[in-house]
């Protein structure tokens, strides 16, 4: 069966029926509106678009893989504050043939990507597209805790990251290539394309530990950084040396004749944290120092010509 045999309100229902609420929605799908509670009294918000044959193809992700990678990369930038993501609500265009098994699983992915972190899919909406439309909406709590923004990293702080890099952009050069996966560190390399791991628990660890300035990397480590740099007012340095490249990326770029540092500095899509903080500040697993904050401007790796920096949606 496909979307349209089913129709728009059967779809909802079906949707809607797959998805468990959490303690923080008071009222979930059903109303107008969902309504969800505030512990903080203050709500930090995100929200992202996710475009069929741009953010994802369906001949490489399985619906659930998009759900998933949907989910994540919205909770990952709620994380970025500092805050715990509590719920997400999700607007979808799909086309009328889409078959309703791939909708489930995306609908899975959703709800177990939200679990993971003890957030929920509080509600959304549909409606017919050509193409497979995503748009999400993360909610988060502060716990308390003042947010952590980009502008206050200061000359003498350290920088660190948590999380992969260079998982997504090795898995896309593979299917890209139309390279054989046929080893277990290049199916990692492809798994974390399709479905990013970001390290949720370090946003708000961050933020206890005193962190100055924090973002989730999306359109790659120099790129972002650059943010940090611009919006503080400082110049970033990093030492290529402290990055250690994970074995699925290593082996994808032997597997393509490829640079893996590239990957782990200009790839994109991973949702890895990258954080400043005071010197002195001892960091705990999984964060690892990898460069410094001076006085200037920009980002800089010792060493090392960078020509790409990362994505630009209309560079």
């Amino acid at each position: 069966m496909t979307v349209g045999d089913l129709g728009e309100f059967g779809v909802v229902s079906r949707i809607t029926g797959r998805l468990p609420q959490g303690a923080a929605v008071i009222l979930g799908p059903g109303d107008d509106a969902a309504i969800l509670s505030a512990p903080d009294g203050r709500v930090v918000v995100s929200t992202d678009l996710l475009l069929e044959g741009r953010h994802f193809r369906r001949d490489w992700s399985s619906g659930y893989d998009v759900g998933r990678k949907a989910a994540a990369q919205n909770l990952a930038d709620v994380a970025a504050m500092g805050a715990t993501p509590t719920s997400i609500v999700v607007g979808l265009g799909i086309p009328a043939d889409l078959p309703l098994e791939w909708l489930d699983t995306l609908t899975d992915g959703f709800a177990d990507e939200c679990a993971a972190v003890g957030a929920s899919v509080a509600g959304g909406d549909i409606t017919r597209c050509d193409l497979v439309v995503i748009g999400v909406t993360a909610l988060g709590d502060l716990g308390g805790r003042a947010p952590v923004r980009r502008c206050f990293a200061r000359p003498g702080h350290v920088v660190a990251v948590a999380g992969r890099l260079g998982y997504s952009a090795a898995g896309w050069a593979l299917l890209e290539a139309g390279a054989p996966v046929d080893s277990a560190p290049l199916r990692a390399a492809v798994e974390g394309h399709r479905r990013p791991c970001p390290p949720y628990a370090s946003g708000p660890q961050a933020a206890e530990l005193g962190a100055s300035a924090m973002l989730d990397v999306s359109d790659g480590l120099l790129q972002d950084l650059g943010h940090i740099a611009e919006d503080s007012g400082v110049r970033i340095e990093l030492d290529p040396q402290a990055f250690a490249v994970a074995e699925p990326v290593a082996a994808a770029a032997k597997e393509l004749g490829a640079d893996p540092l590239e990957w782990v500095l200009t790839g994109g899509e991973d949702h890895a944290l990258a954080a400043t903080f005071p010197a002195g500040v001892r960091l705990p697993a999984p964060w690892q120092i990898v460069g410094r904050v001076v006085e200037g401007d920009g980002v800089m790796v010792y060493g090392r010509e960078i020509g790409q920096r990362g994505w630009d949606h209309f560079g």
